[in-house]
Order: C-alpha cells, then sequence, then structure tokens
C-alpha cells in the first residue's frame, strides 16, 4: 500500500485544538471522544469527573492516559505512537497508560493515509510521526502555560521534566498531576508547530532502546483482549458455510439435520452462503458439517485454475503487442532496448498465497434496532464502520466499533467479509451479541489472496555492458479496481499497489513500467508487503544476471546503479560487511538484494546450500541492514525485520495457494506448507538510523529482499541456474538445474 495524501497542516489551532478541564484533570485533544479500553493492564482510562477526551488525559495522582490511533497487531504501535506524544509533552513514561482509539477518522484519522483509521501498508509511523509529536508540544505549552500562572512567574522562565514543569530560579515545580487537579487554563490557547519540537539531542524516549511494549505483560499473562477472547452477556455462537467456489450461491438448502443439532437456534440462507446461530461454537460447527446445500455453477471463478492462468500471464508478459497502462515512463525505454547491444529478457511468477494469521477471522456484533456495535481485531476500523452499516441496513453513525488486539493481520483484517459475517447473523437476533469465528479451514480457502502475477523483464545492455534501458511489465489481477475502485478508475485502470517496486532508484537511462490487468473472477487482496514482494523478485534478480553479464561484482553493480544514494549505498557495504561477502564458502553461497520499499533502505545477504538430488535449499543465515530513518524503537525495528524476514523467506521457499476448477486445494497446515520452526535461518539484523531523515514504514520492509536473496545465492552457487517461481519448491529447483 502507498499513501497518496499530503499530511494535514503542521501548526495546532485554536479551533483544531481543545482542551477540557475537570475537577480531576485536564484533558488536551483535537475533539472530544469517549475512551476506549483494551485491558486494564495496557490500557486505564482515567477515572475523574470529566469525559476523557481525543489523545491526552492527566488526572490529578499524575496518570497521563494516551490515544493509540492504530491497530496492534504485533508490530509494536501501542508504544510507538503514544510514545511520540509523551516524548514532546515531557510525560514520564512511568506514568503512562494507552488507550486505544474509537472509531473516528476525523479525530484519529491517519493524515497519511487517506484520513482514515487503516493500519497497513506500513503507513502508521509515517502517517502519525508529526502530528503525535505536534500533540505532545501542544500538550507541554498548555501545562507551560496553566503553571506559569499558578506559579505566577514568566512561563519562559519554566521548563520541563518528565512529569514535572520546574522553575529553576525559585527552586519550584509543580508536577502535571497538581496542574491537572487545580491549574487554570491559558486563554488564548498556546499554538504548537514544528519549531516546538524537541531536537534529536534531547530526546528521551526517541531512538532508545529499553523502553519496553506496553502489550507484551498481558500477553505473557494471558489477559490480552484478542477479538477471539470477546465475551458478552447472553452471547450466541456463528458461522458460515460458504461455497467451495466463490460467486456462486446456495440453490437449495436441506437444513434437517443441521437444525436437529443440540443447540442450534437458527439457520440463516445468505446470498453468499448459508449462516449457523447456536449458543456453543461445537453446536455451529456440527451443524454446518450437517447442512446439505445444492450451489449454483455460473459464477466466473469456476474456470480459475491457477497453474494455466500463471503460464497464461506469462505469456501476456511477453507479448509486447499486448498494451499495458504506463505505470512509468522514463526516457524511450522501447528504442533503447531495439537498439542495444545484448537484450537480456527474464520472466518471474509468483503464486498465490495466504495470509496464515495466527488468529483466524473473526467478530462479534450486536444489532439493537437501527443501531450496531462490532468488537473486532480490524486493520480498518473506518471502514468496519461502513461495512457494518451496509450489512445492517443503517448509517455508519449508527455503528461503534470495539478495536481489539490482532493475532496478525498482513492485510487480510482490512476486509469486510468476517465484519459482515457478524452482523448479518447479529441482525437475525436482535438484541443478542453474535461471536463469528472463522475455522482455519475458512480461513485457508476463502482468503483475499496475494495476486498471482507473472513478470516480464527485459534491459538492454550497450557493447561494454552497461544498461541502457529497463522494460517491466507486470500482469496480474487487480486489488484496487475491489478496493479503491474510483482511484483505479482515476488512475486509468493503473493499480499501484501491485506494480510497487518496479520504479526504482536505481539509475537506469530509460525505464518504462507497464501493467497489464487481468480479471479472472477471484477477489484478491493486500498481503504483507504487496507489491514490493513479488516485483523485488524480478527487480533484485535481474540486476544480479546483469551483472553476472557483465562480469562484476554483484555489490560492487549495485553501489555503482546506486550513485548518489548515499542511504542506499551505505546499508549495502555494511551488510556486506556483515556477511563477509568475500569470503568463500564449502558447499554454500551468498546472494544479496536491496529494497528502497515504505521510505526505508534495507539489504540483505543469504547464505544458502543446496541438495541437488533433492532440490531442497537450506537457508542458513540472512544478514540484514535496515535504515529506517528516524528509529523511534530499535529494538522494535530489529523485531519487526526479523519477523518480516521470516514470513519473505516462509513465502518464497514454501508457500503457495493453488485453485482448480475455482476451488482452493489446501485446507489448513497440512496441506499449506510454510517455515518450519527447525528450518528458521539465523538471523542478523542491523539498525543503522539516520535521525535527520523521516521515518520510514518498517513492518513489511525486511520482505521483500530475503526472496531475491536466496534465488542470486543459488545461481552463484550453482554457476548461474536462476530461479524465477515463487515459492522455490524442490520440483521446480531441480527443473531448473535439469534446464
Amino acid at each position: 500500500m502507498t499513501a497518496y495524501l499530503e499530511p494535514r497542516t503542521t501548526a495546532l489551532s485554536r479551533r483544531s485544538f481543545l482542551v477540557t478541564l475537570g475537577g480531576a484533570g485536564i484533558a488536551v485533544a483535537f475533539a472530544s471522544a469517549p475512551a476506549l479500553l483494551l485491558a486494564p493492564e495496557v490500557a486505564e482510562a482515567a477515572a475523574g469527573g470529566f469525559t476523557p477526551n481525543a489523545w491526552v488525559t492527566i488526572t490529578a495522582d499524575g496518570t497521563v492516559s494516551l490515544i493509540s490511533p492504530a491497530s496492534e497487531m504485533g508490530q509494536g504501535v501501542m508504544t510507538a505512537l503514544p510514545l511520540l506524544i509523551a516524548e514532546d509533552m515531557d510525560a514520564d513514561w512511568e506514568k503512562v497508560r494507552v488507550v486505544q482509539a474509537p472509531s473516528d477518522a476525523e479525530t484519529y484519522g491517519n493524515p497519511g493515509f487517506y484520513g482514515i483509521q487503516l493500519t497497513g501498508g506500513s503507513e502508521t509511523m509515517r502517517g502519525y510521526y508529526q502530528l503525535l509529536r505536534l500533540v505532545g508540544a501542544q500538550t507541554r505549552k498548555v501545562l507551560l502555560a496553566a503553571a506559569a500562572e499558578r506559579l505566577n512567574v514568566p512561563v519562559g522562565e519554566l521548563a520541563t521534566e518528565p512529569g514535572r514543569v520546574v522553575h529553576a530560579r525559585s527552586g519550584r515545580s509543580l508536577g502535571y498531576g497538581e496542574i491537572a487537579a487545580t491549574g487554570s487554563l491559558p486563554d488564548p490557547l498556546p499554538q504548537a508547530t514544528e519549531a516546538d519540537l524537541k531536537p534529536a539531542d534531547q530526546w528521551r524516549y526517541i531512538g532508545r532502546h529499553d523502553v519496553d511494549r506496553v502489550d507484551v505483560p498481558s500477553k505473557v499473562n494471558g489477559t490480552a483482549r484478542f477479538g477471539i477472547d470477546v465475551t458478552l452477556p447472553g452471547m450466541l455462537h456463528g458461522a458460515v458455510l460458504r461455497p467451495p467456489v466463490p460467486g456462486e450461491r446456495p440453490e437449495s438448502i436441506d437444513d434437517t439435520a443441521a437444525k436437529a443439532v443440540k443447540g442450534v437456534t437458527r439457520i440463516v440462507p445468505l446470498p453468499y452462503g448459508v449462516g449457523i446461530i447456536g449458543e456453543s461454537t461445537d453446536a455451529v460447527r456440527r451443524a454446518k458439517e450437517a447442512l446439505a446445500v445444492t450451489w449454483s455453477s455460473s459464477a466466473k471463478a469456476r474456470a480459475y485454475d491457477s497453474a494455466a492462468l500463471a503460464e497464461a500471464y506469462r505469456a501476456a508478459g511477453r507479448d509486447l503487442a499486448q498494451a499495458g497502462v504506463p505505470a512509468h515512463a522514463q526516457g524511450d525505454a522501447t528504442a533503447a532496448i531495439a537498439g542495444a547491444a545484448r537484450v537480456i529478457a527474464a520472466d518471474y511468477l509468483t503464486d498465490h498465497v495466504y495470509h496464515a494469521t495466527m488468529e483466524p477471522m473473526n467478530a462479534t456484533a450486536l444489532v439493537t434496532g437501527d443501531t450496531v456495535e462490532v468488537w473486532a481485531p480490524t486493520q480498518g476500523p473506518t471502514a468496519t464502520l461502513r461495512f457494518a452499516a451496509a450489512a445492517a441496513g443503517t448509517s455508519p453513525d449508527k455503528v461503534k466499533v470495539h478495536t481489539t488486539l490482532l493475532g496478525g493481520g498482513f492485510g487480510r483484517r482490512a476486509e469486510d467479509d468476517f465484519i459482515t459475517d457478524a452482523v448479518l447473523l447479529a441482525k437475525e437476533v436482535e438484541g443478542r451479541p453474535v461471536k463469528l469465528v472463522w475455522s482455519r479451514e475458512d480461513d485457508v480457502q476463502h482468503g483475499k489472496y496475494r495476486p498471482l502475477a507473472a513478470q516480464h523483464v527485459e534491459v538492454g545492455l550497450d557493447a561494454t555492458g552497461r544498461i541502457v534501458g529497463w522494460r517491466h511489465r507486470v500482469v496480474a489481477d487487480s486489488i484496487f479496481a475491489r478496493t479503491m475502485p474510483e482511484m483505479f478508475k482515476g488512475d486509468g485502470g493503473l493499480d499501484t499497489v501491485v506494480t510497487d517496486s518496479t520504479i526504482f532508484n536505481y539509475r537506469v537511462p530509460a525505464h518504462l513500467v507497464e501493467y497489464i490487468r487481468q480479471d479472472s473472477g477471484r477477489d484478491v487482496g493486500f498481503w504483507r508487503a504487496v507489491g514490493y514482494g513479488q516485483n523485488n523478485f524480478g527487480v533484485e534478480c535481474t540486476i544480479d544476471e546483469v551483472a553476472s553479464a557483465r562480469g562484476v561484482d554483484p555489490v560492487a553493480f549495485r553501489l555503482e546503479l546506486l550513485s548518489g544514494e548515499p542511504r542506499a549505498q551505505k546499508v549495502i557495504e555494511a551488510v556486506a560487511a556483515m556477511a563477509q561477502w568475500q569470503r568463500p564458502r564449502e558447499g554454500r553461497a551468498l546472494g544479496i538484494a536491496y529494497t528502497d520499499a515504505f521510505g526505508a533502505h534495507c539489504a540483505e545477504v543469504a547464505e544458502v546450500s543446496l541438495d541437488r538430488e533433492s532440490g531442497e535449499i537450506r537457508l542458513h543465515d540472512v544478514w540484514c541492514v535496515v535504515d529506517p530513518g528516524v528509529a523511534v524503537q530499535p529494538r522494535n525495528i530489529e523485531a519487526q525485520v526479523t519477523g518480516a524476514i521470516l514470513f519473505g523467506a516462509s513465502h518464497a521457499l514454501y508457500e503457495q495457494i493453488n485453485i482448480v476448477g475455482g476451488q482452493v486445494q489446501e485446507t489448513n497446515f497440512d496441506t499449506y506448507r510454510i517455515l518450519r520452526m527447525s528450518e528458521m535461518p539465523r538471523i542478523h539484523v542491523k539498525v543503522t538510523p539516520t535521525p535527520e531523515n523521516k521515518p520510514a514504514g518498517i513492518g513489511e520492509v525486511g520482505l521483500p529482499p530475503v526472496g531475491p536473496a536466496i534465488a542470486n545465492a543459488v545461481a552463484r552457487l550453482t554457476g548461474g541456474v536462476r530461479l524465477r517461481h515463487y515459492p522455490f519448491l524442490p520440483e521446480r529447483v531441480k527443473a531448473a538445474l535439469a534446464g
């Protein structure tokens, strides 16, 4: 995903910045809104004689409650975002409590992500960074002004320490709690601008390694509340039987056996399946298995065969007469390649992959009249309002969304299907909440997978082996055509997220990128790193192949192509040094890859061995150097990049969804192969912050380079055998060796 909107104003005015004074404290915010708790150990709303407000609440005992506006799905935003406010307001982190934001885009929307509440696309830190620091800075100015009045001194003589305002000249100080209890508000309210933000050399929290994540203790002791943990008085349970081929509908339903299951209260025909409501998860599961449904047989997806389509997409990429939508055009790549002394051309295929979140899709809904309440592990509270309203036949202002912790997201929890399921079933039993939990089989077989894709890459070289032109064609179904149709239409049919990574910072004189859209009848969706995850494969393997053709070292070649990109060069040089790039390995080889995804710079080296007889690749080590700009939480960045590397390695080596006759063949983890614990490589991550730069997105950047680094290592190990189809299954490796 990519941000398309400019950030909001960087100055906070009196009109946009509200302060409420109550008997027990001061609340500083953009707009009034109720706080929402996750668990007592993670978030405590301040108790007192006032309604908590949108961003900051200070109580008389000095407790500071800070809103976290994004969904916590393991990436640490519940700590990192409030930390930004705490930094510039000089809060005492030991007295901070974190409160999950309600669904209120006007107040909590991400300025860098369409102004909505949507956690994804590595946009959270990038979008909220400036805004939340300004919130902290203006909170500090309000506290200083209130303290100046209380102490009867000029505000310019005051300073802050964590949780206190200090007047050094008189030796007096006031705790934030004391100010909150009795302080008065300045009129007019002070504005906060970028000039009020702390310089990097004064940061107390940003960049430190010893700030622990606030969500971890409750996850360790079992009190953390995920969507699947929601329990409400009078709650019923639900499930939905879906057709084996998406787009089909039930033509006849024999529910006799299902209704006979003890605890089943209702069978609900739906436009896309059959819902079951009952007193327990076991009852609805057994009833679902007992249903006998005749499905229609007219869906477009019934003709979907992933293996055949992969070859068809490959052919479309190669067919230069088949015009694509231009995504990037620099110079005349077509003419440059036509006049080149040598042309290197290759196709890269990537299979569908499943999100494999630890927590399957689920939601709990309560419909009462025209109002709806939803408890869900959602990445998109704003969209959830719309999804729930549409399902209930009401308006979004009548919907309340409680965002729980997420047991993994990776783009899947931005979708509507599990929300719609829960609301439609709850509508049938108005006044009683219904908890809908997908089985793992449902989750595997009815996902919104990353698109099946083919890339056709052509690179023209002159007589000296230098690149004169680069043509990159991406063939895939569109994500945006379904999820953002107006933007897709406005871009002339270009899906910018599917083509991510094809527009790079390597210096080539002529560069053309085209998108050839397919429409094969299946919904495809966002999957961790999206286009970067598939297209960096084609880019980085081609770079290596050109280096080989020129007879130059692939590290040196990248450094040459990245002249003028010092941050990129530094991470490549550093990772090569970490991995001891020039040191020979017996029976093993190293491969390198780089990405500038999501505003970061990330280079990785993979060390592999290969069993030529079985075709099995063994990944031993991955070294990674990442420049995230400002490193808000360096230790968490290491963890996120490590997780992304494992995610990327798993999908490059093993993961695939196969579809035959429209039906997904995999059903659970016995058939959907992922990297196992015994196969985990050693991972070495070095974070090299550049505080003078804005923070990059970090949750996905570690994923794109690992696959091409593995492929490039195999090529070096085998004397040039190129792997061009994700995943690198043993039979595909053996075919490449034989070819």
